[in-house]
C-alpha cells in the first residue's frame, strides 16, 4: 500500500513475479477495495496463488518509526509481519518505509539468537556478476563483533542466493595494508583474520566493483553513503551519454550504430535487477524494496524474497554464528 508509487505498481509486480514462478504464492495485504482491481482478469490458475489479507491502515514514507509501531497496529506493514512471524507467510515484501519496517521488524519478529543488529545488504553490480554489500543503513555505527556478525551475514546471504559457495568476504577501509583504519576497524580486522570465513581482508571502494571479494562490510552510515553515491554517479553518467548523443544529428546517428553495445550496457547496468534489498539478522526473511520500483523491479524483490525463505536464510545465519563461535 505503500512506496512512491501505490498498490498499483507493487500489485503488476508480484504478479509478474508469480507468474515467472509456479511455485509461489502470493498473499496481497492492504485494502481490499484498493488491491482487488489492480488483479484484473487473472486466469483461474494464477487467481488460485492470489489472496488478500485486509489491512486498515498504511504507514506513510515519512512516519517515524516508533509512531508507526504505536499508532499503525493494522498497517498493512505491520500485518505482513504478523503473518511471517505466524508461520501464514514465509517472507514479507515491502516498498514502503524503510525505517518502519526495520523497527516494526524488529519488533515483531525478533532477531536470530546471537545476532545482535540487523543488517541491510544489497547486491552491487561487478565485473563477472555482483557484489553483496552491508550495511547499507540499518546502523549509523558498528562495533567490531557487529562488523564480524555482518561478515558473516552478508556470506550466507551471498553463499544462498548463488554467488559462490565459499564467498570472499572484505571489509571496507580507507586502504587495503594492515596498518590503515581507525581501531574500530582494526578490532574487526582481527577477527575476521581468526574465523572459518574466507576473509580477504581490507578492500577498498573500488574493490566493490572489481569482482575481486563478493561481500563488503563496512558500518551503515558509510554503507549508505557510498550506495547512494554509486546511483548518483549512474544516474549523472546514463544522463551524460543521452545528452552526448542527442547534442546533433551526426551524434544521434553515432547512436544508432552504437545501439546495440549501449543497450547491452543498459541492460548490464539495470538497477532493477538489483531491486530487493534483505534485512538480514531478523528471524524471518524481509525484503525491502526501492520506494520508487516499477513493477519490474519489485518482481525481482519477490524474486530474492523467494530464494531467501527457500534456502532458510535466517536459519542459516543462525547455524553458521554459532559454527564459528565453535
Amino acid at each position: 500500500m505503500s512506496g512512491d508509487r501505490g498498490p498499483r505498481v507493487c500489485v503488476a509486480g508480484a504478479l509478474e513475479a508469480l507468474r515467472a514462478d509456479p511455485a509461489l504464492a502470493l498473499v496481497l495485504v492492504g485494502q481490499p477495495g484498493v488491491i482487488e482491481p489492480e488483479l484484473g482478469a487473472l486466469d483461474d490458475s494464477l487467481r488460485s496463488r492470489v489472496s488478500i489479507r485486509p489491512a486498515s491502515e498504511v504507514v506513510a514514507m515519512d512516519e517515524k518509526p516508533r509512531e508507526a509501531i504505536r499508532r499503525k497496529k493494522d498497517s498493512s506493514m505491520r500485518v505482513a509481519l504478523n503473518l511471517v512471524a505466524a508461520g501464514e507467510a514465509r517472507a514479507c515484501v515491502s516498498a514502503g518505509n524503510t525505517g518502519a519496517l526495520m523497527a516494526t521488524a524488529h519488533f515483531v519478529l525478533g532477531m536470530v539468537e546471537g545476532i545482535e543488529r540487523p543488517a541491510i545488504v544489497a547486491a552491487i553490480p561487478a565485473e563477472g556478476g555482483h557484489t553483496y554489500m552491508l550495511d547499507l543503513g540499518a546502523n549509523s555505527a558498528a562495533t567490531p563483533e557487529q562488523l564480524f556478525q555482518f561478515a558473516i551475514m552478508g556470506a550466507v546471504v551471498a553463499a544462498d542466493l548463488g554467488a559462490r559457495s565459499r564467498p570472499r568476504v572484505g571489509l571496507l577501509n580507507i586502504g587495503s595494508e594492515d596498518i590503515k583504519g581507525h581501531e574500530l576497524v582494526q578490532a574487526a580486522h582481527r577477527m575476521l583474520q581468526s574465523s572459518r570465513l574466507d576473509y580477504v581482508g581490507f578492500v577498498e571502494g573500488n574493490d566493490t566493483f572489481t569482482g575481486a571479494v563478493d561481500v563488503v562490510v563496512t558500518d551503515g552510515f558509510t554503507g549508505n553513503v557510498a550506495l547512494k553515491t554509486m546511483e548518483g554517479l549512474a544516474q549523472m553518467i546514463a544522463g551524460a551519454l543521452r545528452s552526448e548523443f542527442s547534442a546533433n544529428p551526426l551524434r544521434r546517428l553515432s547512436a544508432l550504430g552504437a545501439a546495440a553495445a549501449l543497450g547491452g550496457l543498459r541492460k548490464r547496468l539495470d538497477p532493477r535487477r538489483y531491486n530487493g534489498a534483505s534485512m538480514v539478522g531478523l528471524a524471518g526473511v524481509v525484503i525491502k524494496s526501492h520506494g520508487s520500483a516499477d513493477a519490474t523491479a519489485f518482481a525481482h524483490a519477490v524474486r530474492v524474497a523467494g530464494l531467501e525463505a527457500r534456502n532458510g536464510v535466517p536459519a542459516h545465519i543462525g547455524h553458521e554464528l554459532k559454527s564459528q563461535a565453535a
